[in-house]
């Protein structure tokens, strides 16, 4: 196989520091990489020269991010396509846990699923890209309704009417904004039978670059399937194929 470069692996370690702080003097980067002062020193001179990074005047001098950086981001972030990223990761959930796998965004005061992988059990859910349902009724939905304030929340639905799709949907508005202070805090929404009495669904949120939620991933099962084990599993199995669905648009876990 071919070999790294040690090199150029210090070189993009000193630039992923400054994923954390705006800037750094050679001291910061040479204390928190371990590395030798020259080093450091070569390395920080040939990114200054190419602009990658920019030395700030001061005692001690300090360096910050260039505009080639902004570039190359700028770059990545056009070519994202949330459908093509969301069908890759959704497979791979799919694969894990043999059951359908949904990616949605927020559309007003419905969802509209784009992406569905579906299950090789002859007994499953019926769903469509395409579709929309009320986000209320939804995991998906209720973890998108999560992410919004008060006001916006309250403004897709200015008459509060909180229309069902079952005997378990909820169309109370006080009682979604509970369930919603709920979520926020488990970091996984559940659809209880709220949008078909015979599914239950969990969902994960799905973050861009900006840590803005911009749509949520579910696995969807019929309640035969659907037990406490299972439950436990697809929550894990959702939210981790949220989380690598989130860092292909570029987000990154706070610390």
């Amino acid at each position: 196989m071919p070999r790294v470069v040690p090199a150029v692996i210090r070189t993009l370690d000193i630039l992923e520091l400054f994923l954390d702080r705006p800037r750094l003097s050679a001291r910061d980067i040479t204390e928190q990489l371990g590395l030798p002062r020259t080093t450091v020193h070569e390395l920080l001179v040939t990114l200054v020269a190419r602009s990658y990074l920019i030395a700030v005047p001061g005692q001690p001098v300090q360096f910050r991010l260039g505009m080639p950086v902004f570039q190359l981001g700028a770059a990545f972030a056009g070519q994202l396509d949330l459908v093509r990223e969301a069908q890759d990761v959704a497979q791979d959930v799919a694969a894990a846990c043999n059951e359908a796998v949904h990616v949605a965004v927020l559309n007003g005061a419905d969802v509209i699923y784009l992406v569905k992988v579906d299950s090789t059990h002859p007994v499953r859910m019926v769903s469509a890209v395409g579709r929309r349902l009320p986000a209320h009724c939804t995991a998906v939905g209720k973890m998108l309704l999560s992410s919004l304030d008060p006001a916006a929340l309250d403004a897709l639905r200015p008459g509060g009417d909180l229309p069902g799709m079952t005997p378990h949907s909820i169309t109370d508005a006080d009682r979604l904004r509970a369930e919603l202070d709920g979520i926020r805090a488990a970091g996984v929404a559940v659809d209880d039978g709220e949008s078909d009495t015979a599914v239950r669904c969990v969902a994960a949120p799905i973050r861009d670059h900006t840590g803005t939620t911009v749509a949520a991933m579910s696995v969807s099962a019929p309640i035969i399937r659907w037990t406490p084990a299972t439950h436990a599993e697809w929550t894990g199995l959702v939210r981790e194929g949220a989380s690598a669905l989130s860092a292909r648009l570029g987000y990154r876990m706070p610390g």
